[in-house]
């Protein structure tokens, strides 16, 4: 059984950084990529980040290009997402989901999710 598990998340000030960990245990053989998804009050989940478990191939969203940066760790099952220069419209909810597919930017094709972790940034 595929689990996955965030932290990371705060309340910080427009400019700050965060760095969020997603945690994955009972990897699957075939899984493809760990994304990242926020979703905000009242909105739909929306794709952020994401990275194949191999090789370098990374994916942003238009909207946090050159201020987030997705990495991993394969020895502790780790994704990270590290966040600068962060804006108030940051503020959502952000999760971690796992797939098995080359669809990295849409959730329905995501098999496993974590609990997510409230991330607010004050202006």
């Amino acid at each position: 059984q595929v689990r996955l598990v965030e932290s990371g998340g705060g309340l910080v000030q427009a400019g700050d950084s965060l760095r969020l960990s997603c945690k994955v245990s009972g990897r699957a053989f075939s899984a493809s990529a760990v994304g990242w998804f926020r979703q905000g009050p009242g909105r739909a989940r929306e794709f952020v980040a994401a990275i194949r478990w191999t090789g370098d191939s990374t994916h942003y969203a238009d909207s946090v290009k050159g201020r987030f940066a997705v990495s991993r760790d394969n020895a502790i099952n780790t994704v990270y997402l590290q966040m600068n220069s962060l804006k108030p419209e940051d503020t959502a909810i952000y999760y971690c989901g796992q797939t098995t597919t080359l669809r990295v930017s849409i959730p329905s094709f995501y098999q496993s999710w974590g609990q997510g972790t409230q991330v607010t940034v004050s202006s």
